[in-house]
């Protein structure tokens, strides 16, 4: 299917956000976590037949998100109780933090294999940026214990979404002297390299 760029990037943005907006308007509407999810477990599960039927395939961590969606939604469903849905992001985003740190530990760099062809950066610079990331998961998963467990199912919801995705963002931009210096430190490695001795 032949699609323009910007139309590409406006399904991608449903795939990646498409569920929890539903689930954001269904809770405004119904008041009841429980009810909001049944929109969350449909919403997801669309968005990720929508991606797959533009594109052909479904990205790694929009179908990781979705499924987990489905997963952790259809628990909330079957057995009527909203703290499975809260406890999702605690959940995702402590596996996210411990393989980063733990891939890190092993001398292995899980971002740069899934972001290396997009940046392109020192060593050095990997090593930090993973660092932060996995630190940065680890922080999202005890802010989300804290919130839902201290306050209303409403506040949760909003700090859900849009709160996380607000706060993630807020991050990565504050990465960006980072990913500079980076890409500044590897381009003499770059030319180096292409030097014949």
């Amino acid at each position: 299917m032949n699609l323009s760029p910007k139309t590409r990037s406006q399904v991608r943005a449903a795939v990646d956000y498409g569920g929890l907006a539903v689930f954001l308007i269904a809770y405004v509407i119904s008041r009841d976590l429980v009810q909001a999810t049944w929109w969350l477990v449909a919403g997801s599960a669309a968005a990720l037949v929508l991606g797959f039927a533009v594109e052909r395939r479904v990205a790694p961590m929009p179908l990781i998100a979705g499924g987990a969606a489905l997963l952790f939604g259809s628990l909330t469903l079957v057995f009527q109780d909203p703290r499975f849905i809260k406890i999702k992001p605690t959940i995702m985003n402590l596996l996210f933090g411990l393989v980063l740190l733990g891939g890190l530990a092993l001398k292995r760099n899980p971002l740069r294999l899934l972001m290396g062809e997009a940046l392109h950066m020192s060593e050095a610079v990997w090593k930090v940026f993973t660092l932060r990331y996995g630190i940065f998961f680890l922080c999202v998963a005890v802010l989300n214990e804290f919130v839902w467990r201290t306050q209303p199912d409403g506040i949760w919801v909003v700090f859900r979404f849009p709160g996380l995705i607000l706060l993630t963002l807020a991050f990565s931009l504050s990465q960006t002297p980072l990913i500079m210096r980076g890409m500044r430190e590897v381009e003499p490695e770059t030319s180096s390299g292409d030097t014949p001795n």
